[in-house]
């Protein structure tokens, strides 16, 4: 016995205290910290049961001593219910020895107290004592009392409870709180779980959601009913609270009137009871109903005081904490004072059991229980109402009516709707009247409509008049309930039996009153959002109200609501058309997904299949519906619309609540091709629904199930369901959670599924033994085509083996892509295991798999745990494994040891093609290239499926197998950490029979070689064959490695370039690339393997030695050339270093001097001292072979040199070296040794004014015979100047230019050859007053120069007019050019005025305002008058004419272009011409003259009888004007040209020209373009040509002469011989018309120019003109002339071999299958122009044949055609012959990304095409962009001078 138990007596007496402190553990802890302040009374104790921890803590008190025990004995006796006989033992022991006293007053106040505890423990008892009878009175059994719902009194069925979150777990292990429906009333099991009362921590507050009618309520009186019948024993206190009674409370509200106000008062004692609830908060519950209804402010805090403040409160634990809190609501969000934590449930309803299982309670043992059973199983409708409880009791209650009355099957077909059902309720609850009481009914809706649109469903008697309240209880229609307004407010309060019960009066009264206007109608017809919106003012009760208004719409309605309205039924047939437009209008494509569901109830309601076929059609191909709850009527009434629709639909439901049975409604739903679910809350209930669903759908194709928690159970279900579904063709199971059983469960199906393509099982939990377990699968299911597995990623892709040939057709096209799959006939496997945990044993058991598999396409296994033995066992196995693409072995821990075993047995396996090992970067891929039997397979495969693809194979690749070369390969071990130590084994294992012969790459970057590895490598080379690229940067290389791999360059045959960087570590052998085969990292899609372009040839390559961040001395630069020495040639050699001494640039000028070989010797970036321009050019005396010599910037030096048999011609460059002055002298003397300057370059120096004078004067010693530049040199107005003076003194210079502007450019060209004249042009040159009499000295100084030009050198008018008077020479001619802006806008008097002071006599004066150009030609000396002028001089002395006449005498050539004649100006070159009798040719082109001046012109013309030439053409004048310019053509006999193109010739006007045509005997041009001509037009203007035998060129385009036109022109052809141009273009020439002409045309045996498109010439025009086509023919234009392939071949054939042909076009004819073919060729033709011929790919081939055979084509235009990738492949063959091609027009063809790389690699071999257009060919703009920055000359832009 314990010590206290000692003391207390007896050990009976010990364990009565231990218990009744167990009672009380809180008040016990509470004086342990009183009594011992400084301990923690919970110390120690967690892991204690209560009465161990009683004891305890009573053994510490006991030990603190005698005094602290006695006064814890007497607060125990004082506090605590002790019972009386225990009380008086406890203190007997205390007894008087102990030296304490017993206060008297304690003694004698205890019984006093003991009975206030007494007292107060009874009104507690008696309070919750009443609350439970006034529980059991209100929500009890027995008949429907006030306040209570219709039928309350039938069996309660437990609907379907899901749990949607919470922090403790419940006590079931079932996600769905399902219970059972079979259940007796006093066990519910899913009732129990809303409470986890176990749980020590966890949420209090416990959240059920549900739509409107699925019990929400019920299950709240439920819940009640249960607590007062004694189920819920946890509970001490149960409280109900409605919100919608709650909004009518006034005033403020504390919690006591919360509790006892608004629900029982207590009888006494109110403190003492709301203290015990405090005190036992714990055992509370309180019950909140109809969240959605509660009002509170839309922002910031809750109202002190109001209802929902103290709601808020309780939530949050402020007002009596550790309270339990059940709040339902409708689906929404919800408010912020609810905890995170909170328990929340959905409330789904009934399932198809319970709702048999109501129907059955409901009924009970009447007779008719089986006939309600069998109308539900027999009427899916009616299954879908019953769904939701309320509406099931609606149900229930009208067939219990209907059921006695009606035959078999007719019942349920009267509740088809949720309307009709409600309207058959009321209509029984109406059944007593003999007739339909209307206007009740009418007051009643009124009613109900007022309230909803006020936001009222409690009305008081006030609200309601006296026959309506009365006629509505009477009927049951209106419940009436106390109601609660504040702590002294009660009264009486009436309400609908439900909520759903007043939307529907009110749509009663929408559509049956006609106090509602059709308009207002039609605004309540919305589609309400499904979440409840909790900020408004007042509640948003308008749930039902659309759907009510909807099926109100049904014609089934219509008889009843004409004997409500008191209407005909076509009044009420047009207020229902109203709402079902308003309907149609609603139906959008762009619907959110809760409005969806809503209009597709809506639409369903009004049972009109019109409208329910056009929303479905209107819905989108895919419907998504987000986070918001779906039931299984939601899902019904989709369903329904879906089933109208003609076309597939796609379903993607994600995190959306979903009721577990809901699938179901999709059953035979066959609209659906993708459904997919992703939810946490869909369980195996659901996997069960929708596995009966499946089988149904027959369209399905993809199915997902994503985010579930479905488990085995679920599994099975599917795994039974998934092979009744053949057509799947993509299933997603992925974030399940799915165990391995599971798995291999699913994958053993995919036989099953036969369609099946993508099988994704991601994020489950899969162990490697079950990965292995399914490679096997996939390497036994003939279907399976690619598994992948990446951590968490697993995913199946199979190929159906019922794929066609049609379906490999519709395969991707060569844009970038390979050749198209032909896994129907051979399968290829891809097997991706990645990151998955795999060791070398596992590699073992997958390698063993494989063999035994099919042919593979991909194996990737990096990122598991191979290391060396892994990785070489997969390497090893890979040579049997058929891998056509790749083995990625990458991040397996391999190691240097394990890497050269990798490459000793990778080399075994014939077709790899590429092997890259980087240790750092954790990289090991082997690539293979397809094998030669695989290779047979696939053209075989492509000749049965894909003829023409074949066809092109073949025309790429050899045709037998055995021709085939072994496939090159590529080894990459970089980063491995490779050493000198390691050479020796790598070149055994890169010189053995695996890989000899076949390596052509192979890339050492990255590792640790070092000078000594490069020796070794550099002695081993020849072993590993011909390379054609070795990289060795990053090897720690020195000078000494470079002589070494300079060594291996001078003797390797295959070794063409050698590129070293030491500073950066970039060394690079490269070999012999033909073909271009090896491209930048990402440059461009590959090209099907094997196809090679044979035709290509080789090109001759130079070998060349780059050297670049070294340090070069004379020894070095020795050593290297010594070296060189024996490199075979041609040699390009480039060397590039900080600085270059001068001793060392000697060094390498002596020995490259001596390198007989070398072609070419650069230096780039390397610094050079001023003195070495002057070493440069000494070269030229010791070595003969420079060719080019080029400096720049004293940094860059290239100098080309000449091989033997070679022009000679030396060009030579010094640009931006600093040159002034003082140098110019000593670098002539220089340069004068070299005997053939052809270009001398000294630009970007510092010359100056001095040092151009210096130039000049030491130039003649220069023999150069080409260009001079000068550009950059700060040149000014002198030095421009002295350029011209200069010119007497340089008999070689022919022509110089200076433009002092910004571009500063100054050039000369000297030519020994003698040539006539010299040309000098100045620009921007900025002359003053004083510099014109000095340019004009130097002009006159300078008989040779001929012609002057003045480009912008502000010359004005005044400074022209001096001089052109200061110009004086012995004899010659001078042109004065001047392009100045004044010209454009000076009158032309002035200009005139300007050339009346030339010194010398006029010969040519052209005046072009647009160009702003002035052109004057002189002649001296000055001639002596005419007659005429000086008559015309005399006799009008006072004009302007006299000095005209006098310096114009022997003016010959007049030309005005773009000028605005005055009159007056026109009276002055009237006065001027009747003076030029030596005039030959004027013109006035695109000018403008009045009708005066007109005439002016005309009169001075016609007296000018030696005009040879007369240009009218582009004027804008009239008629009348064209009639009176023919004067000017009077007595015109000499007239050689004449072009009146644009001039409008009416009847009159053409007679007068064709009269004086006649008398043109000399006329050799004629030019009448647009010019309205027809054939009576062409009639005469032929029979004037008649004498025109001397004709040689004929325009008469646009015009519309017609074929009796072009009949009448060839009748006279044949009579002019010398008929050199024709062009009678768009001229509505036919056959008729064509035929003729071509026969005469063979006459015309001079004939070079022929143009007759844009005519309908057919062809049989093109055949008749083949038949004689003129042998000096060089240009053919037959555009758009609706030629077909026969005229072309025709054409073709005439002028195959033709010598002198350059340009031919046949653009926009149909020539598919005709264009014009070869086989002699055209030597001459330059451009050929096929635009928009419809030719295609087979076209295209013997085409290019054919223009092979034209050496001289520069152009070939064919865009806008149907050209693909083997066009582009045949172009690409040709390109490098081409050797004057420049341009290829392919714009808007069918060329894709691979028919562009085919034409980069041609473009590559032909280096003078300058471009090659693709503008608008399917070509990805990145793929482009990257194609044109490897090949610029690609263009892909619209302009062609884009980017």
């Amino acid at each position: 016995m314990d010590p206290v138990s000692l003391q207390l007596g007896t050990t009976n007496l010990w364990g009565w205290l231990v218990r009744l402190l167990s009672e009380d553990p809180e008040w016990l802890s509470d004086k342990v910290k009183f009594f011992l302040p400084n301990e923690d009374p919970s110390s120690g104790t967690e892991a204690l049961d209560p009465a161990q921890r009683v004891i305890l803590q009573l053994k510490k008190l006991h030990a603190q001593g005698l005094d602290t025990w006695k006064e814890f004995i007497h607060c125990v006796c004082m506090e605590q219910n002790v019972p009386l006989d225990l009380e008086v033992r406890l203190l007997s022991i205390w007894g008087d020895g102990d030296g304490l006293k017993h206060p008297h007053q304690s003694c004698e106040s205890s019984p006093p107290r003991k009975q206030l505890k007494k007292q107060h423990r009874e009104l507690v008892q008696t309070y919750l004592q009443q609350l439970r009878t006034s529980a059991q009175r209100r929500y009890g059994g027995g008949l429907p009392e006030p306040g209570r719902p219709l039928s309350f009194h039938q069996a309660y069925v437990p609907p379907i409870l899901q749990r949607s979150r919470a922090t403790a777990p419940l006590d079931t292990q079932e996600e769905i709180l399902t219970g059972d429906p079979r259940a007796e009333d006093d066990t519910d099991v899913s009732i129990r779980d809303l409470f986890n009362t176990r749980a020590k921590k966890g949420p209090r507050v416990t959240v059920l959601l549900g739509k409107a009618g699925m019990g929400k309520s019920t299950l709240a009186q439920r819940l009640c009913r249960k607590w007062a019948d004694g189920q819920l024993d946890h509970f001490q206190a149960l409280f109900l609270f409605e919100f919608r009674q709650l909004n009518l409370v006034e005033g403020a509200l504390t919690l006591p009137q919360l509790l006892f106000d608004l629900s029982l008062n207590p009888e006494a004692g109110a403190d003492v009871v709301f203290q015990y609830l405090k005190e036992n908060a714990g055992r509370v519950l309180l019950i909140f109903d109809g969240l959605e209804e509660a009002l509170h402010p839309c922002s910031g805090g809750d109202t002190p005081g109001s209802a929902f403040a103290l709601f808020s409160d309780l939530c949050r634990g402020t007002l009596l904490p550790g309270c339990w809190v059940l709040v339902t609501s409708r689906p929404g969000k919800l408010p912020a004072c609810l905890p995170t934590e909170a328990a929340t449930f959905h409330m789904w309803g009934f399932d198809t059991l319970r709702v048999q299982e109501y129907v059955g309670r409901f009924f009970g043992d009447q007779p008719w229980r089986e006939a309600a059973l069998a109308e539900l199983r027999a009427d899916r409708h009616l299954q879908i109402l019953c769904a939701v409880p309320a509406l099931c009791q609606v149900a229930c209650l009208c067939l219990r009516h209907l059921l006695p009355v009606h035959s078999p099957g007719q019942s349920a077909a009267l509740l088809p709707t949720v309307t009709q059902l409600y309207m058959q309720m009321v209509l029984l609850a109406l059944s007593s009247h003999g007739c339909l009481p209307a206007r009740s009914l009418l007051r009643l809706s009124k009613v109900a409509l007022r309230g909803l649109d006020t936001g009222k469903v409690i009305f008081s008697a006030e609200d309601i008049s006296p026959p309506v309240l009365a006629f509505g209880t009477a009927h049951g229609l209106l419940t009436s309930f106390c109601v609660r307004r504040g702590p002294e407010h009660q009264g009486t309060g009436f309400a609908f039996a439900h909520l759903s019960l007043q939307e529907f009066f009110a749509a009663l009264m929408l559509v049956a009153s006609p106090e509602v206007d059709r308009g207002e109608l039609v605004h309540w017809v919305t589609l309400p959002s499904p979440w409840v919106r909790r900020t408004k003012a007042k509640p948003d009760f308008l749930g039902h109200q659309s759907t009510f208004l909807a099926g109100l719409a049904s014609c089934a309605c219509r008889p009843f609501l004409s004997r409500l309205a008191q209407r005909d039924e076509a009044w009420v047939g047009d207020r229902q058309a109203a709402i079902t437009q308003a309907l149609r209008k609603l139906a959008t494509p762009r619907l959110t997904g809760p409005k969806l569901v809503e209009l597709c109830h809506c639409v369903g309601e009004t049972q009109e299949l019109g409208l329910a076929r056009f929303t479905a059609q209107n819905l989108p191909c895919q419907l998504s519906f987000h986070n918001f709850p779906l039931t299984y009527a939601n899902l019904a009434a989709l369903a329904n619309i879906l089933g109208h629709r003609d076309t597939t639909i796609h379903l993607n439901f994600e995190g959306c609540p979903l009721e577990p049975h809901c699938p179901e409604a999709l059953v035979g739903c066959g609209q659906v091709e993708k459904l997919s679910f992703k939810s946490r809350k869909c369980g195996d209930a659901f996997a069960e629904a929708l596995s009966r669903s499946l089988p149904t759908m027959g369209s399905l194709q993809m199915l997902g199930l994503a985010g579930s928690r479905i488990t085995s159970q679920g599994i099975s279900h599917l795994v039974q369901a998934l092979p009744l579904c053949p057509q799947l063709e993509e299933i997603s199971l992925q974030n399940n959670q799915l165990k391995d059983q599971e798995v291999l469960n699913i994958v053993e199906i995919l036989p099953c599924l036969s369609r099946l393509r993508k099988l994704n099982l991601s994020h489950n939990n899969v162990s490697v033994s079950t990965l292995l377990c399914l490679a096997k699968v996939a390497v036994t299911c003939p279907t399976v085509r690619v598994l992948q597995a990446r951590q968490a990623e697993l995913i199946f892709l199979l190929s159906p083996p019922t794929e066609t040939a049609t379906s490999l057709q519709r395969a991707p096209d060569l844009q970038g892509n390979a050749i198209p799959s032909t896994e129907a006939l051979t399968r290829r496997l891809t097997l991706r295991f990645q990151k998955c945990e795999l060791q070398a044993h596992d590699a073992e058991v997958l390698a063993a798999l494989l063999r035994e598999g099919p042919h593979l396409e991909e194996v990737d296994l990096s990122g598991n745990q191979l290391e060396d033995e892994g990785c070489r066992l997969m390497a090893e196995a890979a040579a049997q494994l058929h891998i056509s693409r790749k083995l990625d072995l990458s991040d397996n821990r391999l190691t240097t040891a394990g890497l050269l075993c990798v490459l000793s047995v990778a080399g075994l396996g014939r077709s790899l093609a590429e092997l890259h090992i980087s240790l750092r970067h954790k990289t090991v891929v082997l690539v293979y290239a397809q094998e030669p039997e695989q290779l047979e397979e696939t053209q075989e495969s492509l000749a049965v499926l894909c003829p023409s693809r074949a066809a092109f194979l073949d025309s790429l690749v050899p045709q037998t197998p055995s021709e085939l070369p072994q496939s090159p390969r590529t080894i990459r071990l970089t980063h491995c950490g490779l050493r000198a130590k390691h050479v020796g084994q790598l070149c055994k294992a890169l010189g053995g029979s695996g890989h000899l012969g076949r390596l052509c790459h192979l890339d050492l970057s990255g590792n640790a070689l070092g000078d000594q590895g490069a020796t070794l490598l550099a002695q081993l080379l020849p072993g590993l064959g011909a390379l054609q690229s070795l990289n060795l940067g990053e090897n720690g290389f020195s000078l000494d490695a470079v002589f070494s791999l300079a060594q291996s360059f001078s003797t390797l045959e295959w070794l063409l370039h050698l590129d070293i960087s030491l500073k950066s570590q970039c060394v690079l052998l490269i070999g012999d690339r033909r073909g271009r085969d090896v491209l930048a990292d990402g440059s461009l899609p590959e090209f099907p393997t094997g196809a090679q372009f044979f035709g290509f040839g080789q090109r001759c390559v130079p070998r060349s030695f780059r050297l670049q961040e070294c340090q070069l001395e004379p020894q070095g630069l020795r050593r290297l050339f010594e070296t060189l020495e024996k490199c075979p040639g041609p040699l390009e050699v480039e060397l590039s270093c900080e600085v270059l001494s001068d001793p060392s640039l000697e060094t390498l000028l002596h020995c490259s001097s001596g390198l007989p070989q070398l072609s070419l010797l650069q230096l780039s970036h390397t610094r050079l001292s001023p003195r070495s321009p002057f070493l440069l050019a000494d070269l030229f005396s010791l070595c003969p072979r420079v060719q080019k010599l080029e400096l720049r910037c004293l940094q860059h030096v290239s100098l080309h040199f000449r091989s033997s048999e070679e022009q000679l011609g030396v060009c030579c460059g010094f640009t931006g070296c600093g040159l002034g002055q003082e140098h110019v002298e000593p670098l002539c003397w220089l340069l004068s040794k070299c005997d053939d300057l052809s270009q001398l370059d000294l630009s970007a120096n510092q010359l100056g004014d001095e040092g151009l004078r210096c130039l000049l004067e030491f130039l003649p010693q220069v023999p150069i015979s080409g260009w001079l530049v000068l550009n950059q040199n700060s040149i000014s107005q002198e030095g421009a100047l002295r350029l011209v003076e200069a010119l007497p003194s340089c008999p070689c210079a022919r022509e110089a230019s200076a433009n002092l502007g910004s571009e500063q450019s100054l050039r000369m060209r000297f030519s020994r050859q003698e040539e006539a004249g010299k040309t000098v042009r100045l620009s921007e040159c900025s002359f003053r007053p004083e510099h014109v009499p000095r340019l004009a000295a130097g002009l006159s100084q300078a008989p040779q120069l001929t012609e002057l030009t003045l480009t912008r050198c502000c010359l004005g008018l005044e400074q022209l007019t001096v001089l052109l008077s200061l110009v004086r020479r012995p004899a010659g001619l001078l042109s004065l050019r001047v392009e100045e802006p004044w010209v454009g806008t000076a009158q032309e008097l002035a200009l005139l005025e300007v050339s009346a002071q030339a010194s010398g006599t006029v010969t040519q004066i052209s005046v072009s305002k647009t160009q702003q150009q002035l052109c004057v030609q002189l002649e001296f000396p000055r001639q002596e008058e005419n007659a005429e002028a000086v008559a015309l001089r005399l006799t009008h002395p006072s004009l302007l004419v006299g000095p005209l006449t006098e310096t114009c005498t022997r003016l010959r050539q007049l030309r005005l272009s773009q000028v605005d004649l005055s009159d007056a100006s026109s009276l002055l070159l009237q006065s001027l011409l009747l003076s030029l009798s030596e005039l030959r040719e004027f013109r006035l082109t695109s000018s403008r003259v009045s009708t005066e001046g007109l005439a002016h012109l005309a009169s001075g013309l016609s007296h000018c009888h030696h005009l040879e030439e007369l240009d009218l053409s582009n004027n804008q004048f009239s008629e009348q004007d064209a009639r009176a310019l023919m004067g000017a053509l009077e007595g015109k006999r000499r007239l050689r040209r004449l072009d009146l193109s644009h001039l409008p010739l009416g009847c009159s006007t053409l007679a007068k020209l064709t009269r004086e045509l006649s008398h043109a005997v000399l006329l050799q041009s004629l030019s009448l373009s647009t010019n309205g001509i027809g054939d009576v037009g062409c009639f005469h203007l032929s029979e004037a040509l008649r004498s025109a035998t001397s004709l040689e060129e004929l325009g008469l385009s646009y015009n519309q002469i017609g074929d009796t036109g072009a009949q009448y022109l060839a009748a006279i052809l044949p009579g002019l011989p010398a008929l050199r141009k024709i062009d009678l273009s768009w001229n509505s020439i036919g056959p008729a018309g064509g035929m003729p002409l071509a026969k005469s045309l063979t006459h015309c045996r001079r004939l070079e120019d022929l143009m007759l498109g844009w005519n309908a010439l057919e062809d049989s025009t093109a055949l008749e003109l083949a038949q004689g086509l003129p042998a000096h023919l060089k240009v053919l234009h037959l555009p758009s002339s609706q030629l077909g392939p026969e005229g072309a071949l025709g054409l073709g054939e005439a002028l195959d071999g033709h010598p002198r042909v350059e340009d031919i076009s046949l653009a926009e004819n149909r020539l598919a299958g005709g264009v014009p073919l070869f086989s002699k060729g055209l030597p001459l033709l330059r451009k050929m122009d096929l635009i928009s011929c419809e030719i295609n790919n087979q076209t295209a081939k013997p085409l290019t044949t054919s223009l092979m055979l034209c050496p001289a084509l520069e152009e070939i235009l064919l865009s806008w055609n149907l050209l693909g990738d083997e066009a582009a492949a045949a172009l690409a063959r040709i390109l490098p012959q081409m050797g004057r091609l420049k341009k290829v027009d392919l714009e808007k063809n069918q060329i894709t990304a691979c028919g562009a790389w085919l034409l980069a690699e041609g473009l590559a071999q032909g280096p003078g095409i300058q471009v090659i257009r693709l503008w608008n060919n399917p070509i990805a703009p990145d793929v482009a962009q990257r194609l044109q920055s490897q090949e610029p000359r690609l263009d892909f832009a619209f302009f062609e001078d884009g980017p």
